[in-house]
């Protein structure tokens, strides 16, 4: 059933360059942005509902563990119940953060694969901008003057750029494990996409990009939803 979706994703692709060779641009770079962009917005919504999510569970987190402690060696039953009424009364399921994610990772998998495999049919398409082939994987090896050291590191550079860009915006806390992310998943990123074909660094980098642009989205809305849970808890403690 996954080899089903890779193959769905492959036929997308191959989809969406017909549709660049319909309107005289035919490229497969195009197609994968094309693809990325797509796959980006069919999965916002539920990308936004995840971090709305985990974003007002961490807001609740202390009046939670105001619950946990009143109650703790008591009665059990009652602080578990407690506890919903309070998700409850502030529409947050606890579930609701980690169904999306279930969801989103399959598609983003089957994405990768199929461009991790992805047989381009018509080779003399297969360059964008400057990356001669998007089959190719680019090495260290190649370098041999300026321009093809920027042909080389461009990709793995811009894809640990925008996964740090990207991750400072997504960052809720200061805690130090969430730190040490943000400074190595950029470098495992870039590491990375210097040992996968050129199509896939570009679909990493684009993805990143639309990432932080629906993030700067996500982000305003988490600012209301914060500003709407300080209102609320300080009107009741108004009473």
């Amino acid at each position: 059933m996954f080899q089903s979706l890779v193959d769905g994703m492959s036929y997308l692709l191959t989809l969406l360059y017909s549709f660049t060779v319909m309107i005289h641009l035919p490229n497969y770079g195009l197609a994968i942005i094309l693809l990325t962009v797509l796959i980006k917005i069919a999965l916002y919504p539920l990308s936004a509902k995840q971090m709305r999510s985990m974003v007002m569970m961490q807001q609740l987190a202390p009046k939670v563990k105001e619950i946990q402690e009143k109650y703790k060696g008591k009665d059990p039953q009652k602080m578990q119940k407690k506890v919903m009424e309070l998700y409850q009364e502030n529409k947050v399921n606890p579930m609701s953060g980690c169904l999306p994610l279930i969801v989103q990772l399959p598609i983003l998998i089957a994405l990768y694969r199929a461009l991790l495999f992805f047989k381009y049919p018509d080779p003399a398409y297969a360059g964008f901008l400057w990356i001669s082939n998007l089959s190719h994987v680019y090495k260290f090896s190649e370098i041999s003057d300026l321009f093809s050291a920027f042909v080389v590191l461009s990709l793995p550079v811009l894809a640990g750029v925008t996964t740090y860009l990207q991750s400072k915006m997504t960052m809720t806390t200061s805690d130090p494990t969430q730190r040490m992310m943000l400074y190595t998943m950029p470098v495992f990123i870039a590491y990375i996409c210097m040992t996968v074909p050129a199509g896939l660094s570009l679909y990493w980098v684009v993805f990143n990009i639309m990432g932080i642009i629906q993030q700067y989205f996500v982000n305003k809305q988490i600012a209301k939803i914060k500003e709407a849970v300080t209102e609320s808890g300080g009107s009741r403690k108004g009473r």
